[in-house]
């Protein structure tokens, strides 16, 4: 069941350089308790002079035991940058969490791949996977060396993955697309990737999030290499229940049979060799 909720600002604060624009929010109450890595969460912003629809923002971190869902978030209009003028101990209005997150896996390898901001609903993943019984890999692709530190990469080396990075004037890592070091990483796991587990699983996943774009090629590049990919898309929302309809996407079946689904309720993570991208 959908709940409205409301939650109790503790962190609303801008992180690193503030040309990126970058925010950081924690928010404290019931979404904690059901949030699952991959979800969203529909948040209210207000104004008076002008009624605006809920933002839909990733969750980025779930701990269960303080109640805390921690949110990255970038102003891009008016929306974002109202949400910038809440204060510490204020209280928001939460619909959620909604939609359906990524598989959590139990062993094998997990590689994630990241595009700008679409690191943050991978950071709840790399929170939730237990690192003594999954390889975790992440390749993480920013525009420079000033936007990655601003979203926070002090803080995710801490966490214990495995990282490596692109940026596209090769201020920091390998200069040029993360879909570069992508093409490189399954290229020298061939060997790896063609053995699944003697249960008989795939030894290697992907999860990624970032630009349609960039979706579109790693799915392309992971299904190349049989390796079966999750995909977190983005789409415009408006009531983030799947009721008005307003983000539905293009899938096809096993059978190649085209069907609509909402990303707000059936994503926003989804296989990525269902998803139709040319639609």
């Amino acid at each position: 069941m959908v709940m409205i909720l409301k939650e109790r600002v503790i962190e609303n604060r801008i992180m690193g350089d503030p040309i990126q624009m970058l925010y950081k929010m924690v928010i404290s109450g019931q979404a904690a308790q059901t949030a699952t890595p991959g979800q969203f969460v529909h948040l209210q912003v207000a104004d008076s002079n002008e009624p605006l629809l809920r933002r839909p923002l990733s969750i980025a971190g779930i701990d269960k035991n303080t109640e805390e869902v921690t949110i990255y978030y970038k102003v891009i209009g008016k929306g974002t940058e109202l949400l910038t003028r809440i204060k510490e101990n204020e209280y928001i209005s939460v619909l959620g969490p909604l939609g359906t997150g990524f598989t959590v896996p139990d062993s094998g390898e997990l590689l994630l791949v990241a595009g700008g901001i679409g690191i943050f609903p991978l950071l709840s993943l790399i929170q939730a996977v237990d690192k003594e019984k999954v390889k975790l890999k992440l390749l993480w692709g920013g525009e420079n060396k000033q936007f990655i530190e601003s979203a926070g990469l002090i803080d995710i080396e801490k966490m214990g993955v495995n990282l490596d990075m692109s940026t596209l004037d090769g201020s920091l890592g390998t200069k040029g697309l993360v879909t570069d070091l992508l093409e490189s990483y399954l290229g020298d796991n061939t060997d790896t990737i063609a053995k699944p587990k003697d249960n008989g699983k795939q030894n290697l996943r992907v999860a990624t999030c970032g630009p349609k774009g960039m979706l579109q090629a790693v799915t392309k590049i992971c299904l190349g290499h049989n390796v079966p990919v999750e995909v977190s898309l983005e789409e415009r929302m408006a009531c983030g229940i799947g009721a008005c309809l307003g983000c539905v996407c293009t899938v096809k079946d096993l059978e190649g049979n085209l069907k609509r689904k909402r990303v707000c309720k059936e994503g926003p993570v989804m296989d990525g060799k269902e998803v139709v991208w040319d639609e």
